[in-house]
Order: C-alpha cells, then structure tokens, then sequence
C-alpha cells in the first residue's frame, strides 16, 4: 500500500506535467492498485482467522473474494483507460515533458520490482491466492511502464504522435488479460476445484504406503485460503473393533498431515467389501489400483 501511494503521488504530478494518456493509464492503475493492496490486506486478515462456531471449515475463502475484487477493479481500469485513448485518437492531442514522464516511470520500475521480489518471497511461504493475484498485478505494472516510456519517446523523439493513445490501447488489453490470468486461481478456490493431479497423485502414494489400507476410494480434495482440505473412504476388516480401526486411522493422519501441512482431514470406515454407489466411478474407484497402473 505504501509503494502504491508512493507511485500514485509521483505518477499525478507526471501526467500534469506530460498529459500523457498512457501514463494516466498507468495513474489509474496505480490508484487501484492501492485499493486492491487494502482488499488483499483485509481478505488475508479474515483468512487468516480460525474457524468459529459460523464457519466450521474456517474462512480462507476470503482470500479468494479479494482476489476477485482486484479483478472487477482490473477489468474497470483497463475500460477506462481504453475509452480514454479512443478518444484521443479520435480528437488528437500532444504531449510534453518526456524526460519527466520517463523518469518517473524508471522509479516506479525499481520500485515495483523491489515490491513483487518480496510478495513472490511471501507467496512462497503462505501460498497466499490473494497476494498472488496482487503480485500478478503489480508484475503488469512493469509492461505499463516500459510501454509509458516506449510512447513518449515514439511520440516526442520520433515524431509518431498516434503512439500514447495505441499505447493506452494496448495497455488496457495487457490489463484485461492480467485479468482474466488472476480470475483463473481465485474461482477455482470458490469452486472448490480438485487439486492438480500430481499433487493428489502424491497424497495417494504417500496413503498407499500404509499396508493396513486396502482400498482408498471417493477422495475428495480442494483448497481454501492456505488450507487444503481432503476426505476419503477406507476399507477395514469388518472384524475389527472401532478401537483397533481409530488407532490405525490416527496413525495414516499424522503421516499425511506431516507430509501435507495445513491439511485438514476427514477418514470415512466402510467394512470391506461394501458398496456406496454401485456404477459410480468417481466414488468406488480404487485409488490405490489407478496409482499401480498409472505406474505401469
């Protein structure tokens, strides 16, 4: 938020200094991005929240609803700034002061470049969707100004006055398709997509290396927030007492959540040989058979 309304401050003063409509795109993303780092900031916050008597699974989903935010106000800045540089192919105009619209903008190159080294260190270690789409957005930030600095200098120095406003143009598409990138993420938390196969593939073999367990099947995985949250069927002796089949369980548990941290986990016992959806694959497949031939 700092960075941003250090850039937004800087940024004003070079578009009155210039009247460049690229660079008053890159002013209004600038803008919003201050407003998107405060919703990323208050989405994390209630992310990070443990689960209450409302919210039994918790509310990393949060994360996800911010990200979404920054995209609607990606999606608004991109047609504001494109509808701007219509205009100005349309109506014609100039603009001046190059060397301090290029300035500025080799500031804010460094300055950006400071700001996603340190979320992409962030992202890394909290697996935050939320500062993943901000860093995502701050990263467009610098094909923004290099394209503010590559107008003025078509547009001042080569005489090609069309440059700014076919420069907003294609800053606006370059939006738009950050856009649409970051939107991909954040609705697969809402949706509750399954992991990526080679992740589900590893919780598999990391299961199969339990002899006690026969035949994993219905596994069931998605991801809230930081959270990953997975459950599944398990076939047991059905001679076996509760006692016997708990202490098994508990064991497979601890395993897995050492294995996959900030798991949550959810073990259902069926007795072998029972069948809950006759004919549905996604249900009674054996996972443990897919792995051995998956493996062949």
């Amino acid at each position: 938020m700092i960075v941003a309304l250090f850039l937004g401050v800087l940024k004003a003063w070079a578009v009155w200094q210039t009247g460049s409509t690229a660079m008053l795109g890159s002013l209004a993303d600038t803008s919003l991005d201050l407003v998107a780092s405060l919703a990323t900031l208050v989405g994390v916050w209630v992310a990070a929240m443990p689960a209450d008597h409302d919210h039994r699974f918790g509310h990393g989903k949060a994360e996800a609803l911010a990200a979404m935010l920054q995209v609607l106000l990606i999606t608004l800045s991109a047609g504001a700034i494109a509808f701007r540089a219509v205009l100005r192919l349309v109506e014609g105009g100039e603009t001046a002061a190059a060397e301090t619209g290029i300035a500025v903008s080799l500031v804010a190159i460094v300055a950006t470049l400071g700001l996603v080294a340190w979320q992409q260190h962030v992202v890394k270690r909290t697996g935050s969707v939320a500062i993943q789409t901000d860093s995502l957005h701050y990263t467009s930030d610098l094909a923004l100004n290099i394209a503010v600095i590559a107008a003025l200098v078509l547009d001042q120095y080569a005489g090609f006055g069309m440059a700014d406003p076919l420069f907003g143009i294609a800053i606006a598409a370059w939006l738009l398709w950050g856009a649409w990138r970051a939107s991909s993420e954040a609705l697969d938390h809402l949706m509750d997509r399954e992991w990526a196969e080679d992740k589900r593939r590893a919780f598999v073999a990391a299961a199969a290396e339990h002899p006690e367990l026969t035949n994993l099947h219905d596994l069931r995985t998605r991801t809230a927030g930081t959270r990953d949250f997975v459950q599944f069927h398990v076939d047991m002796p059905g001679r076996m007492t509760v006692q016997q089949a708990h202490d098994i369980l508990e064991r497979v548990e601890l395993d897995l959540r050492r294995r996959f941290p900030d798991t949550d986990l959810l073990i259902h016992i069926d007795p072998e040989g029972h069948v809950d959806e006759p004919g549905n694959p996604l249900v009674e497949t054996n996972e443990f058979t897919q792995l051995k031939e998956a493996g062949e």
